[in-house]
């Protein structure tokens, strides 16, 4: 068998590992290992291990991943994150509509905090799927505008996405997250403009939520202040050159905890599940990067991700018709593959084509993002779905993503106007190192 033949074999083995349910970094891991003892045997294997393992865990960048998310799950552990939703609520939740439209902007706002979607569509559904259920809202409105603004945490910065995306091409973090800025505001409006199209063509599904009064908004806002100013001071640091994306981690988590400490909000019992939680987060993130720096080296050496370049831009197709062809990958990998294993796994082939053909790395990593955040939603995988399923668990699936559907086109409109207004993307990481 030549090279490119195993290579292939060996992404078909991966994505049947993944199937039978084989943990993605493990899967990674054991493809990438098994086959560098077929090409140049287990000492080269072994060594490979050894050396790619150490030098992805002892990543200094990698150390926001950790700190990014203890200070979502000590948001979400002691109430902080109702407070987002609660101030949008106060705002929009009056409108037609507007709880569905509240759930998008605590979406986007607990997004500047776990930099999950997974985090974000739990924490968020969990306190607006009992309010929209009470003033009547529609199953699919309901379950769609949660599912969809979870994919949020993706997107806005500080991103896991990003960070990924970032080891794996040596990009900088902070150029990243500050590229996540305006896309994640615009897919924010996006959404929401998708809810008021929703319920104009249907009123009925998403009818208007009690008037609050000017002194309750503006104690809304006083009350989620505190987690505001920590989010401000985090991304804006990074912005002005304050601190690094690891500090403003740091400093972040810290601002948090303390917080907490002062408030009497952190209990013991509650410290201890959100350490262990961000542990055990954090334990299958590193893993998963331990099986890309495994698989990548062994896709290098078979000459997959060169030979499958040369082949799309032998198409003649230009360099945006280069861009279609990968995002059609991208969708049609998203209706079976998990987001992190997709970006693991194509970044490492489609970086040196996009690259190779004049597009900015950094405007590309947002446009994968988004890829990767329509793949969350979309059936059958849909792993934001799911999540959200098990949080409303009287909502058939079926219902769910259907109520998805229109912010799916929404996130399409989003790509849409990235790829036509590139400037989006790539102004603040411009304005920002200049």
């Amino acid at each position: 068998m030549s090279d490119f033949g195993l290579g292939v074999s060996g992404l078909a083995a991966m994505f049947a590992l993944m199937i039978l349910r084989m943990p993605v970094g493990m899967a990674m891991l054991a493809v990438g290992y098994f086959g560098i003892v077929i090409m140049n045997g287990d000492r080269s294997a072994n060594a490979l291990l050894v050396t790619e393992a150490f030098s992805a865990t002892a990543n200094y960048s990698l150390t926001v991943i950790p700190l990014f998310i203890l200070m979502g799950n000590i948001a979400s552990a002691t109430g902080f994150s109702r407070r987002l939703y609660e101030a949008a609520f106060a705002w929009v939740g009056g409108l037609r509509g507007g709880l569905a439209s509240a759930s998008i902007v605590g979406c986007a706002a607990f997004s500047a905090v776990s930099g999950s979607s997974v985090a974000t569509a739990v924490t968020i559904g969990k306190v607006a799927l009992p309010e929209m259920k009470r003033f009547g809202y529609s199953d699919a409105l309901a379950t769609g505008s949660i599912a969809a603004g979870g994919t949020l945490g993706f997107l806005i910065p500080p991103s896991t996405g990003f960070v990924l995306y970032a080891i794996l091409t040596e990009e900088s973090i902070g150029q990243l997250f500050m590229a996540g800025i305006l896309p994640g505001l615009l897919l924010t409006a996006l959404f929401m403009i998708t809810v008021t199209l929703v319920t104009l063509r249907n009123p009925e599904a998403g009818p208007r939520g009690a008037a609050v009064s000017w002194p309750e908004r503006m104690r809304a806002v006083l009350r989620a202040a505190p987690l505001l100013a920590i989010i401000l001071t985090s991304i804006g640091g990074i912005y002005f050159g304050v601190f690094t994306p690891v500090e403003a981690a740091g400093i972040g988590a810290g601002l948090i905890i303390l917080m907490a400490l002062v408030m009497g909000k952190l209990p013991w019992g509650v410290l201890t599940d959100a350490v262990l939680d961000t542990v055990r987060t954090t334990a299958m993130l590193y893993l998963i990067i331990i099986g890309a720096s495994v698989l990548n080296p062994f896709l290098a050496l078979t000459q997959v991700p060169a030979t499958l370049g040369e082949g799309l831009t032998s198409l003649g197709l230009g360099p945006y018709g280069v861009l279609l062809a990968i995002v059609v990958i991208y969708l049609l990998l998203g209706m079976f593959m998990d987001g992190l294993a997709m970006l693991v796994v194509t970044i490492p082939i489609f970086f040196p084509i996009m690259t190779g053909l004049g597009f900015d790395p950094i405007w590309f990593g947002v446009v994968a993002v988004i890829l990767i955040e329509m793949g969350m939603i979309t059936p059958p995988v849909g792993l934001n779905v799911f999540v959200v399923k098990s949080v409303a668990k009287d909502v058939p699936m079926s219902t769910i993503f259907r109520g998805v559907l229109p912010f799916w086109f929404a996130m399409a409109a989003c790509l849409l106007l990235i790829v036509v207004f590139p400037q989006i993307a790539v102004m603040i990481p411009q304005a920002m190192f200049r």
